[in-house]
């Protein structure tokens, strides 16, 4: 049974430790900070094709409209009594995923340092209240939420599961980023919103083929370059944005098609950032990142895209952070602005 009151207290007694343990600061598209080396920048890069493939096997038997359902994910099985109506998102993907089924949360736990709803999200999202950040989740402030369902994922929150899952039936998928679009099948999943989720993803996709046939045979090469406090990275196939450039069919310079969220980049490589095309975004407050020191460098200055001006700033709640289809759909109109004339 769902906890309330009797065995909140063990619960919550263990809340400040276990946020303190948490993942440490992310980025929020999959990620980890905590590294320093390209080869730690997945956390867990190594395991991308068993997370699809785990993925894959998610969801419910359960017929449209039927509840008491059992939900498969990432942590075991989750069961519904009955259909949710106060749902509590634990990351932006899952956020953007309740919005887009025309479900405004109870509760939201934002990225660190920014409280706020993602704009793009804040005309249909609500008010949900904070119940902490996706590294730093406030249990007592979900459990007073009397949520029904929660949702989020096994890499930002697995040391946490075993105590939401006693606030209320809680339902994990393995990762955000690339695995986007199995996430946003497994959350409709629950919330008895399958046949409409599958349509919004067949509308992106058919939205995805339109741009690639306009911007025309011939496509640009394209970077994802992106600042953040500890480092600089070059976003690759295993990524949100790498699977929306991969459904417009625009190519990637070598050095981004690797298997991988992301490789990394110092000021003094950036020519290693060099494509017809140049997307930035940044993380957090410019200031905290090397942007400025990258872009000073005379290699920056001498890169094609750059010199031809094609380096565009791009907004990072939806290219990096979005990580649902709201964001996805977004970013191809972004895309569009910039790749067709």
């Amino acid at each position: 049974m769902p906890l309330r009151r009797g065995a909140a207290a063990i619960v919550l007694a263990a809340a400040g430790a276990l946020a303190l343990a948490g993942c440490g600061s992310s980025g929020a598209d999959g990620g980890s900070d905590r590294g320093a080396g390209s080869k730690s920048v997945a956390q867990g890069g190594k395991d991308f094709g068993s997370a699809a493939d785990q993925t894959a096997k998610m969801g419910t038997d359960a017929e449209p409209g039927r509840f008491p359902r059992t939900v498969r994910h990432a942590m075991g099985t989750a069961t519904l009594p009955s259909a949710p109506k106060r749902v509590v998102v634990l990351d932006v993907g899952e956020l953007d995923n309740v919005v887009s089924l025309g479900i405004k949360p109870v509760g939201y736990a934002p990225t660190e340092g920014d409280a706020a709803l993602p704009d793009y999200l804040a005309k249909d999202a609500g008010h949900p209240k904070s119940v902490g950040t996706i590294n730093g989740l406030n249990l007592e402030a979900i459990n007073a939420l009397k949520p029904d369902l929660i949702l989020g994922s096994k890499l930002r929150a697995e040391k946490q599961y075993q105590q939401l899952s006693k606030i209320a039936p809680t339902v994990f998928s393995i990762r955000p980023g690339f695995t986007w679009k199995q996430n946003y099948l497994l959350n409709a999943a629950a919330l008895d919103k399958t046949a409409q989720a599958k349509s919004a993803l067949a509308a992106y996709e058919a939205k995805a083929a339109k741009l690639g046939a306009d911007i025309g045979p011939k496509k640009p090469t394209v970077t994802m370059l992106r600042y953040m406090p500890q480092f600089t990275r070059l976003y690759a196939q295993r990524s949100f944005i790498g699977t929306i450039l991969k459904d417009v069919g625009l190519p990637r310079p070598k050095n981004q098609q690797v298997d991988d969220l992301a490789t990394e980049v110092s000021p003094e490589n950036i020519n290693q950032a060099d494509a017809d095309w140049i997307f930035t975004g940044v993380y957090g407050d410019p200031k905290s990142t090397k942007r400025d020191t990258a872009e000073q460098n005379p290699l920056w200055k001498n890169l094609k895209a750059v010199k031809d001006g094609h380096a565009e700033n791009v907004k990072d709640e939806t290219w990096y952070l979005g990580l649902g289809v709201t964001a996805a759909n977004s970013v191809l109109d972004d895309l569009r602005g910039f790749l067709v004339k």
